[in-house]
């Protein structure tokens, strides 16, 4: 069953350790691939040092500003697209990075594996536009959380939070 707005407009923290053993789908020619959610990342508002929306509100992240449960997809070092879904009530920019599914571990890997863009950026993540969440089983295994990876520049208090989720069997 698709995951609907009112899972996404919840604590981003909850909705990124919540969506642990959902089903990450997609449209393809023939048929739809379903692979699930193995790792997230909670970027919660202006005041998380690692979040984009910490400097305000931009093109780039006025996404996150918006509706919950839309796409936010965002190029990464000029490469690789990093997939990500709005949490939190509208106009509070908070988002989940989407870092692993069974079949693709890392957020590159990931949007890569899947062939996404940004064409997805702004969307409902609804099984309409192609891409959506369904909801899935929890998988055998302890759910730990530690630090978000990659985002040191944020400052220890920010890079220290234990704002990344994972399956102990991830």
């Amino acid at each position: 069953m698709q995951l609907e707005k009112d899972f996404f407009k919840r604590d981003v923290t909850q909705v990124a350790r919540d969506l642990l053993g959902c089903k990450l789908s997609v449209s393809r020619e023939g048929g739809v691939f379903r692979s699930v959610i193995c790792e997230t990342e909670a970027y919660d508002g202006e005041f998380d040092l690692a979040c984009h929306a910490s400097r305000g509100k931009t093109p780039r992240n006025s996404v996150m500003y918006g509706e919950p449960g839309v796409w936010y997809l965002y190029l990464c070092y000029g490469m690789h697209w990093m997939l990500n879904v709005v949490a939190g009530p509208k106009g509070y920019p908070a988002a989940v990075l989407l870092r692993g599914c069974e079949h693709f571990a890392g957020p590159g890997r990931l949007s890569k594996g899947l062939g996404l863009n940004g064409v997805f950026n702004g969307l409902p993540a609804k099984r309409d536009c192609g891409l959506w969440i369904e909801s899935g089983e929890r998988q055998p295994g302890e759910i730990f959380s530690g630090p978000r990876i990659g985002v040191d520049y944020a400052g220890p208090e920010w890079s220290a939070k234990p704002y990344r989720f994972w399956f102990s069997n991830a």
